[in-house]
């Protein structure tokens, strides 16, 4: 017995002396450590063995069993550090070859205008405001003089999010908020995000995009309003751009109007884009009325003041002459790159 161990002992240290993979020692622990190992099958061997030999064999086998467990363990580590350095030579990356360069991003051409726009009523004076994009029916609609059974809520396909809580349809309600804080003279301009339920085409999108304007003060008129008017219309469409108005109607403003520019794409000569007339309808607007000074607490007999609201969707796609406004929310860098 003792030969045979003494024969499984050498042969197992050759084996594991030229084991060159993990698998590889891990199968000679089981066959010679496991518990149907061969030096297992000789432990239970030991029962034909005398009183007198039984200690002497089991103590070669646990140290030949101790020293196969330390050889296995030593060879697992040096095949594991083998293999994380060849991993980390595959893996390996060329620093000399030259980085990937990194393209700089640009404003979307919505931004552009946005800011463009900004930029044209501060420098006549008018203030930045914001407000809530989700508003209650108060400010949206009642203080605008649009109660609850007024016609003019058909106009406007409503996202409610409750019974009083709603996605804001318009910035107007910025310039409710606004009037309720502050004392005329008031001048402010209400960008943001808006929300109707249009179906998407060419030309309307749930989500949209507005600029509303207000002017509340003693003396206000129709005069000034169309003063501002045609300033934005040049500084935005180019010096010879001609500004005209229509009638029109809205529950907050009296007398309203429609504010039309001459066609940046023929110059008002008349063409596919105009529909031959050589105008492009951009905003409404008008003098506010008497009723939403009054909601606001603000005198009517002593202020007065207009107020107007631009599609800047509409000014984007006019100004660029893009087609489609869908492309505006698309994100196809290909369009995008273009401004």
């Amino acid at each position: 017995m003792k030969a045979k161990l003494e024969a499984i002992r050498a042969e197992a240290l050759s084996a594991i002396k030229e084991a060159d993979t993990q698998a590889d020692i891990e199968n000679l622990r089981v066959k010679y450590l496991g518990k149907k190992g061969e030096l297992t099958a000789i432990l239970k061997m030991m029962g034909s063995l005398s009183a007198e030999e039984r200690p002497v064999m089991g103590q070669l086998v646990n140290e030949a069993k101790q020293e196969l467990d330390n050889l296995i363990a030593e060879k697992k580590q040096v095949l594991q550090a083998a293999a994380a350095e060849e991993k980390l030579l595959s893996e390996t990356i060329d620093i000399t070859l030259p980085a990937k360069s990194a393209k700089p991003g640009n404003l979307h051409p919505l931004s552009i205008v946005t800011n463009d726009m900004i930029d044209i009523f501060r420098s006549m004076g008018f203030d930045v405001v914001d407000g809530p994009e989700v508003e209650t029916d108060h400010y949206n609609f009642e203080c605008l003089n649009v109660p609850a059974d007024h016609p003019a809520r058909d106009m406007q396909d409503t996202f409610y999010l409750g019974e009083e809580v709603l996605l804001r349809t318009q910035t107007s309600a910025a310039q409710i908020r606004t009037m309720e804080t502050r004392k005329p003279p008031i001048r402010v301009i209400c960008p943001g995000r808006v929300f109707r339920a249009d179906e998407v085409d060419a030309t309307h999108s749930p989500v949209f995009h507005q600029m509303e304007g207000l002017v509340v003060d003693k003396g206000v008129t129709m005069c000034d309003l169309k003063g501002v008017l045609e300033q934005f219309a040049r500084e935005i469409y180019g010096p010879e751009t001609k500004v005209k108005f229509r009638p029109s109607f809205f529950p907050f403003t009296e007398p309203s109007v429609e504010v039309d520019v001459t066609c940046s794409e023929c110059g008002g000569k008349g063409c596919r884009v105009c529909k031959g007339s050589g105008w492009i309808e951009i905003l409404g607007a008008g003098m506010v009325h008497p009723n939403v000074l009054r909601s606001c607490g603000i005198d009517p007999e002593v202020y007065s003041g207009f107020a107007f609201g631009i599609g800047l969707d509409r000014t984007t796609t006019t100004r660029h002459k893009i087609s489609d406004i869908r492309l505006l929310f698309e994100n196809d860098k290909r369009f995008l790159q273009q401004f």
